[in-house]
């Protein structure tokens, strides 16, 4: 009997039941136990903020100055940096001159239009005046009243001021529509200008904090090397990396437990929120999401640790130690070696759902 408790006690420790010792050996046998157990799935981890992203210029140059530093918050359309741009700034200004000259002569006091619109007034009370004394002239020739010459001089009068109030017409409007084309023509340019000019300023695409800067002012910038990395300043996200075998064993919305080399000893819960399908062939990892439920009071970029991610869990379960299964998947016992087949596993213990019960004595595998 005392050699049973001096086995027994720190089997007890354990969880798992411990027997008394073979009559004529001294291997131990333990029994399966019921209890909850809990499977989850390793990540590796690492902290980064939300929307982070590596800002990028759109034409090579040189750095002529960081407008932020490292660490500055910034909001969205914010610039970061500018690249030296002398001559698009330049070609911007000429096309305001151009748009600001081409407004002026479509819609300005001494608009080419003017002009226009004060002839045709002017022909408009012409052929008007011409109208009148026409017709008057008409109804006496047609009383046999005046003469002849005088009725086709009015006649002449007429269709001339009639005329010349067309063409005027025409000329305003094709005049018009040349200077609105122009208006807009020039507009664009404008625009055209202003976007090059933009493209010589890195501008930030989001509200957040500007994490890092790439480049020094005077060295080159080229349109592949990223020159600063923009992210949210309050939110951030949980990169977990998954083994490929694991992988399809995880769902949106499943408990994550995260540890952080930076807050040893405490435990934070997250939930997966996005499982990105395509796998990194150098790692053969699929990249995983999570965000926390409650997130520690500082978190910087790049903050590391591990995690697990609950992928099941049974309250009550018969459960022995990974320890006690051959390399075959099988058990040994009093009576040889018997097939069992498993269920949920977490990293020390394995479910057994069928092959032995409760009252199954099992033997450590031989080494």
């Amino acid at each position: 009997m005392s050699s049973f408790k001096r086995i027994a006690g720190p089997i007890v420790l354990i969880l798992f039941v411990l027997t008394a010792t073979c009559c004529n050996s001294e291997e131990e046998k333990i029994f399966p136990v019921e209890r909850s157990i809990t499977e989850s799935v390793y990540s590796s981890v690492t902290v980064q903020p939300d929307s982070l992203y590596q800002a990028h210029a759109a034409v090579a140059g040189i750095l002529e100055q960081n407008l932020l530093e490292e660490g500055d918050s910034v909001a969205k359309g914010t610039p970061i940096l500018q690249i030296i741009n002398s001559a698009p700034e330049l070609n911007s200004r000429n096309a305001r001159l151009n748009l600001e000259l081409a407004m002026e002569n479509f819609s300005g006091n001494n608009a080419v239009l003017t002009s226009l619109r004060d002839e045709i007034l002017a022909a408009e009370l012409q052929f008007k005046n011409d109208s009148i004394n026409y017709f008057r002239q008409k109804n006496l020739w047609e009383q046999q009243i005046g003469s002849k010459l005088e009725y086709d001089n009015r006649k002449l009068a007429f269709e001339l001021s009639a005329s010349r109030l067309s063409v005027l017409k025409s000329s305003y409007e094709r005049t018009r529509h040349e200077l609105e084309t122009k208006v807009r023509q020039a507009e664009n340019n404008y625009q055209t200008s202003l976007i090059s000019t933009e493209d010589f300023t890195v501008s930030s695409k989001i509200n957040g904090t500007v994490y890092a800067l790439y480049k020094n002012p005077g060295e080159l910038v080229s349109t592949l090397e990223p020159v600063a990395a923009v992210g949210s300043s309050d939110k951030f996200v949980i990169e977990m990396l998954v083994d490929e075998v694991d992988i399809v064993k995880l769902q949106l919305g499943d408990q994550a437990l995260i540890t952080l080399d930076a807050y040893e000893n405490t435990v934070f819960e997250a939930v997966v929120s996005k499982i990105y399908p395509r796998k990194d062939e150098r790692s053969q990892t699929f990249k995983v999401e999570a965000v926390f439920k409650k997130p520690p009071e500082v978190l910087y970029p790049g903050l590391a640790g591990e995690g697990n991610i609950v992928v099941a869990r049974k309250e009550k379960a018969l459960i022995i130690p990974k320890a006690y299964l051959t390399a075959n998947g099988q058990v040994r016992t009093e009576e040889g070696l018997k097939d069992i087949r498993t269920g949920l596993q977490s990293l020390d213990s394995i479910e057994i759902v069928s092959g032995i019960d409760a009252g199954t004595s099992i033997l450590k595998p031989e080494e």
